[in-house]
């Protein structure tokens, strides 16, 4: 009986021991872990890393230094997944030089206002670059679709946007202008369809091909989303083009591509223009060259700027007070603005003998006046000549005006300019949207 009493005892002591180094232990625990019973204690552990740090906020409120910059701060398109868009950034990238080239070299010119009035009109930033992937930039850029200019507009649209296509102007090649209706087109085309992607196949395929297709699928009960859609290869290469342009702007430090800084600063303004005034004087008053100045005046395709035609002049910013202050010395020294003429044919006279009298040769006399096989050459024919005694290059001057788009540069016979006629006052005749433009206004510059 004592043994088993004493055995008794033991257990129970050694009971209690057991219990207080039990709660000993616990206490060693963080608070968490002794709130858990014991069987969740004796599960794993799972570590939880900390997520990667968020990418640094963007002070809207601080203008940046660098155009692209601003660019990146306005981007609001959904990005395009495509296995083609990888395929046009390793196009571009193998390509480093031609890629600064269009960029820096030329879309500095005009990327600075494309920006500008895409904020004004609450647009992704990022359509600044489809002049990229329309035209490299290159105002006088004619497609095989007679498309002109940096937005290639075609004759149609751009009569449907009031771009105005005459004998003197194409302003589907103007910066502001053309600027101006391409971003209202896309705003008409995103508002009909209520996505940028199908907005940007209607740019390039036309909204009523884009809407057919949509039309189709919704027939066979198929997604009508970009991707979903039967497109043409063009316009399937189209969107991811501009994408691929649009990731290499957004980290050039991911691709290893060095983009030079563009100022965050207007490139060019404009001027108003004094009256008829030849392209080879404006630019030589601005201090520049002829193919400079055609670069940001492309809409004009003849040696003159008409004085009735419509249209400031685009100067770069740290020209213009070196123009006005050469204008007015050339004012006061009373030398003409203009060096050309127009010229009624007379019966027996020919082109070759009139390009000899006017110092010209004959194939740049029928080249600034759109002259083609079709033309019909007679009595009456108005043409642009070189004034008596001018000493203006013309070979230059033609060398580096636009060319006109095809088949459809065919000077016109005119109305037999009076000798009595004073200068034309009201602007060439506008475009009827069902008939391309006349060659010649009904108002011919007039004889002097």
């Amino acid at each position: 009986m004592f043994l088993i009493t004493n055995v008794r005892l033991l257990l129970v002591i050694c009971l209690l021991a057991s219990t207080t180094a039990g709660h000993a232990a616990e206490d060693q625990l963080p608070s968490t872990e002794r709130m858990m019973t014991p069987s969740a204690r004796a599960l794993p552990m799972e570590v939880i890393e900390d997520p990667p740090p968020l990418p640094p906020l963007i002070d809207l409120t601080v203008t940046p230094d660098d155009l692209w910059q601003r660019m990146r701060n306005g981007f609001g398109m959904a990005d395009l997944k495509s296995p083609l868009v990888a395929d046009r950034q390793s196009w571009y990238l193998n390509r480093p030089d031609m890629l600064r080239r269009i960029f820096v070299e030329r879309g500095r010119r005009y990327l600075y206002h494309i920006v500008v009035e895409l904020e004004k009109r609450g647009m992704p930033t990022e359509l600044a670059l489809l002049p990229m992937v329309e035209s490299a930039f290159n105002p006088l850029a004619l497609s095989s679709a007679r498309a002109l200019g940096i937005w290639q507009f075609i004759p149609s649209t751009g009569k449907s946007y009031n771009l105005d296509q005459n004998w003197w102007v194409d302003e589907r090649r103007d910066i502001i202008a053309s600027t101006d209706a391409a971003l209202n087109y896309l705003q008409t085309i995103y508002e009909m369809h209520g996505d940028w992607h199908l907005a940007l196949a209607s740019y390039n395929w036309g909204e009523n091909a884009v809407a057919r297709a949509i039309a189709k699928n919704q027939a066979k009960g198929l997604p009508t989303d970009y991707a979903s859609l039967t497109m043409p290869t063009e316009t399937r290469y189209y969107e991811p083009k501009l994408q691929a342009l649009k990731n290499i702007i957004a980290q050039p430090e991911l691709f290893g591509f060095n983009l030079a800084a563009i100022p965050n600063e207007p490139y060019f303004e404009t001027v108003l223009k004094p009256g008829r005034m030849d392209v080879a004087v404006a630019a030589r008053l601005a201090e520049m060259s002829i193919e400079d100045f055609i670069l940001l005046n492309p809409a004009y395709h003849r040696p003159v700027m008409n004085g009735h035609q419509a249209g400031p002049l685009v100067l770069p910013v740290g020209k213009v007070d070196t123009f006005h202050a050469n204008l007015e010395r050339h004012t006061a020294q009373d030398m003409p603005l203009s060096n050309w003429q127009t010229h009624t044919l007379k019966r027996g006279e020919t082109l070759d003998k009139l390009a000899v009298q006017r110092g010209i040769d004959v194939a740049r006399l029928k080249q600034i006046n759109g002259i083609t096989p079709r033309t019909k050459i007679g009595p009456g024919l108005n043409l642009l000549v070189p004034r008596p005694g001018s000493k203006t290059s013309h070979e230059q001057v033609s060398r580096a005006l636009p060319k006109l788009p095809p088949e459809k540069a065919i000077a016109a016979k005119g109305k037999k300019a009076k000798k009595t006629d004073p200068p034309a006052t009201k602007p060439a005749a506008k475009p009827s949207p069902r008939k391309t433009a006349k060659p010649l206004p009904k108002n011919p510059p007039t004889k002097k």
